[in-house]
């Protein structure tokens, strides 16, 4: 009896393109990408944690080379991925988040949110789209969204929108990308410690509230989201397209 293979979690010979990949989340991504085989290309606007970050993962045995990028900035965006070898790989992990209650809401609030969370994730994937398509690289591209896209939060209108909208994205692109074998999915973890959210948790019963509604009883840790990563970039999700991986401790169960 000849048994089936388990396909392959690996990634040699791949290139990956992750934003905001120098720290929290982003970092993890990367290091999960280059232990995994991957060429990672860490994209974030800080060159000293650019550096900082491309060290650690060449130090430790990975193929890792630095983009120095605002994300915000269309132009260079397109120009950069088209100069760019084709990625096979996109995390589009670059987001923000000002928590205020709806009537607080400020025009630059939700401009700097909707801004980098939906616009600069829209066409940074469009730009790598682009380059897979033209050059046939079959590839997969995952967004960093959240369990916020799934449900509402409090204090949260212009975040839980911004990835709400990411998660309608990825099933169009899903659709309209198929045909290149691009695959698009999303990863909607819970609350995860990162310097993003460090601060919201010093505030004693926010960080109650929280935990009571996850259901594993703990935060996040980055290292929670590194596997699923390593599985939507690679063969082992061949066939998952248009959908989302929630990794929120049981949040959104109830």
């Amino acid at each position: 009896m000849k048994l089936p293979q388990t396909p392959s979690f690996r990634l040699d010979g791949r290139r990956a393109l992750i934003t905001g990949g120098s720290k929290g989340l982003g970092l993890a991504a990367s290091a999960a990408l280059a232990a995994a085989g991957a060429h990672v290309t860490v994209c974030a606007r800080s060159a000293a944690e650019l550096n900082d970050a491309v060290a650690a993962i060449r130090s430790s045995g990975g193929n890792a080379e630095a983009m120095m990028l605002d994300v915000n900035d269309t132009a260079a965006v397109q120009s950069a991925i088209a100069a760019a070898e084709p990625f096979h790989v996109l995390v589009n992990n670059a987001g923000t988040n000002r928590p205020r209650t709806f009537l607080d809401v400020s025009i630059d609030d939700y401009d700097t949110i909707m801004g980098l969370n939906v616009r600069a994730a829209f066409f940074v994937a469009q730009a790598v789209a682009a380059r897979m398509a033209a050059t046939k690289t079959a590839g997969s591209i995952i967004h960093i969204s959240s369990q916020m896209g799934h449900v509402g939060g409090a204090n949260r209108t212009v975040y839980c929108a911004s990835k709400a909208a990411l998660e309608g994205l990825t099933k169009a692109m899903a659709i309209d990308l198929a045909a290149h074998q691009i695959r698009v999915n999303t990863i909607g973890p819970t609350f995860i410690e990162t310097p993003l959210t460090k601060p919201f948790f010093e505030n004693a019963a926010f960080k109650t509230s929280v935990l009571q509604k996850i259901k594993l009883g703990r935060l996040g840790q980055v290292e929670d989201i590194m596997g699923a990563i390593v599985f939507l970039a690679s063969d082992a999700s061949a066939l998952m397209t248009g959908t989302s991986m929630i990794v929120d401790g049981g949040w959104t169960a109830d």
